[in-house]
């Protein structure tokens, strides 16, 4: 029988209140992150039907189900988990940090450590049961923007330990997991195929591919538990094994509504709630064009690259498309020591209306006011 648990963190809650009072850039834009709604806990939505396709699957049916904190400790989202040290998800251009030791969850698979936690679960890994378990919600990535990512979306992670007098975990049971995962979500019809992948807390790792149109979709990673990390979780190896999948759910629901631009899952215009149903194509409720503007400009060599697609995307909010870097370049007889250009492209387009040269122009100008402001840069 499935159980459902919620951990709560005193550490988070604590951090949680200190945000309140604080007005700076990197904590007002971490506030209005975690009051996004968890769209994989909103009826109605696409995000939430995969999930409840997946938990109602008989397959999945003993696997219990855990909500876990947001804000979460580095290290036991990094260390216990494989990560080396110089992996970029550990750097501050690439994840949230909330403080120097916690940050905002950059993976759903972080439910590990909190569901071996558990009191009941330690009791059934002590009588030498099988274990296993589901979280979902919302994680945070710095990365860049474009109409098929952002950098807050959803995950789902699932896994499963059991001793090995019980049996031996191998590839046949992935390629077994994976399988269900996809029947759950396009039906029992959907043609797929494995391919081996790498992964910091698995091994071997395989990675499945869906067909949709005749394209082939990469949409799911799992593996086997690493023997290490299992230890390092408190679990013996030498007598559990187990697999784990993990994957996010945008790229499913785009792949099942061939979606144009993941902004339209956090629509609130009903034109597009409705069309929102997987396995339905998505008809465009008005096709806007496009508006391009370049911005170039010289900063300081502590530039975060990746904290400028979130910048643009929060000062125009809703018409924002897409921010990409162009060309990054040193020239101290130009610039000066210690300084670099950037160049930025950004597509502007409303997904409500046709915007103006005029407004886009107006849009620009605050971009550059602001990121001469915010950054200490010069606009060239």
């Amino acid at each position: 029988m499935r159980t459902e648990y919620k951990v709560t963190s005193s550490e988070s809650d604590k951090l949680l209140k200190n945000l309140e009072s604080k007005n700076d850039v990197d904590s007002m834009r971490i506030k209005r992150y975690l009051a996004m709604p968890d769209l994989s806990r909103t009826s109605g939505s696409p995000i939430r039907e995969i999930v409840d396709r997946i938990l109602a699957h008989p397959y999945f049916k003993d696997l219990d189900t855990i909500q876990v904190p947001e804000i979460v400790p580095a290290n036991i989202s990094f260390d216990l988990f494989d990560f080396p040290a110089d992996h970029p998800a550990r750097s501050r251009s690439d994840t949230y940090y909330v403080n120097d030791e916690n940050i905002l969850r950059t993976h759903t698979t972080v439910m590990w450590y909190y569901y071996l936690e558990n009191e009941e679960v330690k009791k059934r890994i002590r009588e030498n049961k099988p274990v296993g378990a589901f979280s979902f919600g919302k994680v945070y990535r710095k990365d860049e923007v474009d109409r098929k990512h952002m950098n807050v979306f959803h995950q789902i992670d699932g896994w499963y330990l059991t001793p090995r007098t019980v049996k031996a975990i191998g590839q046949p049971d992935l390629e077994e997991a994976l399988g269900n995962i996809a029947k759950a979500v396009f039906g029992s019809d959907v043609k797929y195929r494995l391919n081996k992948d790498t992964f910091p807390y698995t091994d071997p790792s395989l990675e499945m591919e869906i067909d949709i149109d005749g394209k082939w979709v990469e949409v799911v990673g799992c593996g086997v538990v690493k023997g290490s990390v299992l230890e390092k979780l408190g679990v013996d190896s030498s007598n559990y094994t187990g697999w784990a999948f993990g994957f996010g759910l945008e790229r499913l629901a785009i792949a099942s509504m061939e979606l144009p631009d993941i902004r339209l899952l956090w629509s609130d215009d009903q034109r597009v709630k409705n069309q929102l149903k997987l396995g339905q194509k998505f008809a465009e409720v008005s096709k806007y064009p496009p508006a391009i503007r370049d911005i170039s400009f010289v900063v300081k060599n502590d530039f975060v690259p990746n904290d400028y697609f979130d910048f643009v995307r929060e000062l125009a909010p809703g018409v924002v498309e897409q921010v990409e870097l162009l060309d990054k370049y040193e020239n101290t007889g130009k610039f000066g020591a210690g300084k670099i250009s950037y160049a930025y492209r950004i597509t502007y387009r409303s997904l409500d209306k046709t915007l103006t040269s005029e407004e886009v122009d107006v849009l620009h100008k605050k971009l550059e006011s602001e990121t001469n402001k915010i950054f200490s840069a010069t606009v060239r």
